[in-house]
């Protein structure tokens, strides 16, 4: 029951989030899996791995961010989809939010980031803990 719960929370936040994003409209170029952990009490770190299938091939990365107004801890695991991306070492970059994001109900949160070569990544994620954050968000993703 919890985990059809959950899909169907997903699956309405990722319909509902790519409805208003700047990707939209746009072939996608790959997808993405991300496990985050991050902690704050002002300042947060997070740390974490992902995913890139691109072109057929799965990729790995690490990934790390640091967002102002944390307070908390808490998991996140995300999912997305990737735009933009003309060859793979585009992907590697900082990445800052684009436009607002879209929160829904039981935890689902949905986010535009974009990095330095133009590759935009459209996230939804499950957050698992209790955190508040406030401020700009950002990260840093790395290939294995």
């Amino acid at each position: 029951m919890r985990a059809s719960r959950l899909m169907l929370l997903m699956t309405m936040a990722a319909l509902l989030f790519l409805a208003v994003s700047p990707g939209q409209g746009q072939e996608p170029r790959g997808t993405v899996t991300i496990d985050l952990t991050g902690i704050g009490a002002g300042l947060g770190v997070s740390w974490g791995s992902g995913t890139l299938r691109y072109e057929g091939r799965s990729y790995p990365f690490s990934i790390q961010g640091l967002r102002v107004g944390d307070v908390g801890i808490s998991t996140q695991r995300a999912v997305g989809t990737v735009y933009y991306l003309r060859n793979l070492a585009d992907f590697s970059g900082n990445y800052a939010a684009v436009g607002a994001g879209v929160a829904v109900a039981g935890g689902m949160a949905g986010m535009t980031m974009q990095n330095q070569r133009g590759v935009l990544i459209d996230l939804y994620s499950v957050q698992q803990g209790v955190q508040l954050n406030i401020g700009p968000q950002g990260f840093t993703i790395d290939m294995r």
